[in-house]
């Protein structure tokens, strides 16, 4: 089981649209994926087709009043994928939250009461590096980053990974960086061929930059509009290729080898170099499609 936050402070660098496309890629090759919408903006989950007005307990109630995360996650449209959501009230949690004591551990316990079920959680963070972004990072194994290959990204960039080391040094020292990737990608401009040298110069023989980069494409801003990853609303459209390419490297390095904060959600159960299943069984069954919560086990299978 691995726990993924998806950030970057910097706005508008894609990473609700890769925190959807994916979690549905990666569910898509038969994973068990839990989305959970950290950011006040809730767009991950109105990308998904929910409204966020009929939403009653969500990531806030889980967070603010301490509801179980359990109660909060729902099915989405997408075999393999669930969602634990946000609501109108989670504008407020981030000034809510400076009032409980250890507020950085507490989405860390929410997700330690159902992180067995899954075998990926994507946390999608909000456009800063306040306290809910401090909670993803101390719930989780890795971070990906996401960022456009402009010159200001790199500024960004910098002070992210200063952040990172202050969560390590304080409050998660098994954090990890799984990589780095290129969105809104447009390999026409010299900008961004320059951007991305730069950048893979600089994390040489470090933190990997994935070899994938997300092109800048109209069917990927179109999908949220109809409630669908792209790997549904256009399922051959290179932006969903490019999302199954990174699903690919992400399964790779997180089951095919080991490193800060990764580990192999099935260790010994015979998953081949692309991350499929080599026909052995899962350690535990839940059951086909999008069961309801109550399907969900209460805790880990026996070894």
């Amino acid at each position: 089981m691995t726990v993924i936050s998806i950030a970057n402070q910097k706005g508008g660098v894609g990473k609700t649209a890769t925190a959807i496309n994916l979690s549905s890629a990666i569910a898509e090759r038969g994973r068990r994926v839990l989305l959970i919408d950290l950011d006040p903006q809730g767009n991950a989950t109105i990308s998904l087709g929910f409204n966020r007005r009929e939403v009653f307990i969500s990531i806030y109630e889980v967070l603010i009043e301490g509801m179980s995360a359990r109660s909060a996650i729902f099915p989405t449209i997408v075999d393999n994928l669930w969602i634990l959501p946000a609501n109108e009230n989670m504008p407020g949690a981030e000034v809510e939250l400076f009032d409980i004591p250890s507020r950085a551990q507490i989405l860390k316990n929410a997700i330690d009461e159902v992180k067995y079920s899954y075998d990926y959680i994507f946390i999608d963070c909000p456009p800063s590096l306040g306290i809910l972004t401090l909670n993803a990072l101390t719930a989780s194994d890795s971070l990906l980053v996401t960022m456009q290959a402009e010159f200001l990204a790199l500024e960004g960039l910098t002070q992210l990974l200063k952040t990172v080391n202050i969560v390590r040094e304080q409050l998660n020292p098994e954090l990890g960086i799984i990589g780095v990737l290129f969105t809104m990608y447009d390999s026409r401009t010299r900008l961004t061929r320059e951007v991305e040298d730069e950048v893979r110069r600089f994390f040489e023989g470090g933190t990997k930059v994935f070899n994938t980069v997300i092109p800048r494409t109209v069917r990927l801003a179109e999908a949220p509009s109809h409630g669908l990853p792209i790997t549904l609303y256009a399922p051959t459209s290179n932006g969903a290729e490019a999302y199954r390419d990174l699903a690919s490297e992400v399964i790779d390095a997180t089951e095919t080898r080991t490193g800060k904060g990764i580990e192999s959600p099935y260790p010994g159960t015979g998953r081949d170099s692309n991350g499929d299943s080599a026909g052995r069984t899962e350690p535990w069954n839940l059951g086909q499609g999008n069961p309801c919560i109550e399907d969900i086990p209460e805790s880990p299978p026996a070894a």
